[in-house]
């Protein structure tokens, strides 16, 4: 009979120390992040893609290639699987003739977040955790604080005073000990990495644990499904701790390894804001890590991160894929997301629309081409960030006739 998840182990990507499974872990012993490896030799003999086709339609379909090891413990709310949208007018507007959004807006908890706090929240109720913390820039916090509600786990949330309101309301209402910090969150990490020591919690910092990026991959393994196996040419997205992306890679390498896809790999790109772009920077500098980002600042909140943990992973994967990364103004977040709405009728995130930005720029300067298969990442629904949207609405008395057509642009 096959196992449930094919998982063998974890690993260091620097040392290449390995740990098991069925305890409790956070980094490797030389403070790098830990990844999830499985047996895929044998993955590749018992399961196929037409197997996967009559599953449920949630990210656990893939349960073989995540790391929970008894179904019993599975903590979910029906995430995964979310669309993958064509873009003609977008395109259009852009000169790029297959233009694809996948949007995690209508995922669970409004973000794909919802894909980490899935798959960490479940491998954490199966090894026993009952209390853990984390810094957030507020969506994940959210994410975790709900489904650790559905699992019975106490959560503790640190964020920035300036996340956005509704990932403060998710986090309380959900019944997480939740803190705010006038600071950024690097700031909210080093409160939290006092605690952890003073209260013995789980840490569920980004990449501090190593099964988040198990649920982030299913991004990868969805695309490369809707698209019948085949790989597009290049996958944009909004990094701040790049989780997502190093996800979305590493499942892509599996793929490849199962013998599931063919031909090379999408050309990853890492998109971040002007005012805080520590991947760009070391990118441009052809380094392998990036330096921490003073002062940072912007309005796609979720990617304000001035030093991922995880950057030379991140990088690693933009290097080995012939990727890029990109920064952009927040002006030209803000009117690219007004133009998505108008356009294709998409409420996005500020995250996924600076992803939109890139696209446009790297068509401009030749680097996406002709012809090419472009997907972009809406990490999460716009209505999380009404802030970003500021207009005045005529109000009419009784009576009244309608006026001339506004524009709101």
């Amino acid at each position: 009979m096959m196992p449930f998840s094919y998982v063998s182990h974890l690993y260091c990507p620097k040392c290449k120390k390995t740990y098991g499974t069925n305890e409790k872990h956070q980094l490797c012993e030389c403070g790098s992040p830990l990844l999830v490896a499985y047996n895929l030799d044998a993955l590749r003999k018992d399961l196929k893609p037409e197997i996967i086709a009559n599953r449920e339609p949630n990210l656990w379909r893939y349960h073989e290639l995540l790391p929970v090891e008894n179904p019993e413990h599975i903590v979910s709310l029906g995430e995964g699987m979310t669309p993958l949208v064509p873009m003609p007018r977008l395109g259009k507007d852009m000169d790029i003739e297959q233009l694809y959004m996948k949007d995690e807006g209508i995922i669970p908890t409004g973000t794909f977040k919802a894909r980490g706090a899935a798959v960490g929240i479940s491998k954490a109720k199966e090894l026993g955790v009952k209390k853990l913390a984390m810094p957030t820039n507020g969506n994940a916090g959210a994410a975790w604080s709900l489904y650790a509600a559905r699992a019975g786990i106490q959560v503790t949330v640190v964020m920035p005073v300036d996340a956005p309101a509704i990932t403060r309301n998710e986090c309380a209402i959900a019944g997480a000990e939740l803190y705010l910090v006038n600071g950024l969150i690097s700031d909210a990490g080093a409160i939290v990495s006092k605690a952890i020591q003073e209260r013995n919690m789980y840490d569920a910092s980004t990449l501090k644990e190593p099964y988040r990026i198990e649920g982030k991959k299913t991004m990868g393994l969805e695309i490369a499904e809707q698209f019948s196996w085949e790989l597009p040419d290049v996958i944009l997205y909004p990094t701040g701790g790049g989780v997502g992306l190093i996800g979305i890679y590493k499942a892509l390498k599996e793929l490849q390894a199962l013998g599931w896809v063919q031909g090379k790999m999408p050309r990853l790109v890492a998109v971040q804001a002007q005012n805080c772009a520590p991947i760009v920077k070391a990118w441009n500098e052809k380094k392998q890590v990036s330096e921490f980002w003073p002062n940072s600042s912007t309005v796609a909140f979720g990617i304000n991160v001035p030093k991922a943990l995880g950057d030379f992973l991140v990088l690693d994967a933009l290097y080995k894929t012939d990727g890029c990364a990109i920064a952009v103004e927040d002006d030209a977040i803000i009117h690219e997301q007004r133009n998505v709405a108008r356009l294709e009728g998409a409420f996005i995130c500020p995250e996924g629309a600076a992803a939109f930005v890139a696209a446009r720029r790297l068509r401009e300067r030749g680097w996406i081409r002709k012809g090419e298969r472009v997907v972009v990442l809406n990490t999460g629904i716009g209505l999380k960030y009404t802030h970003t949207v500021d207009i005045e609405v005529p109000i009419l008395q009784p009576g009244d006739h309608l006026p001339e057509r506004r524009d709101y642009s």
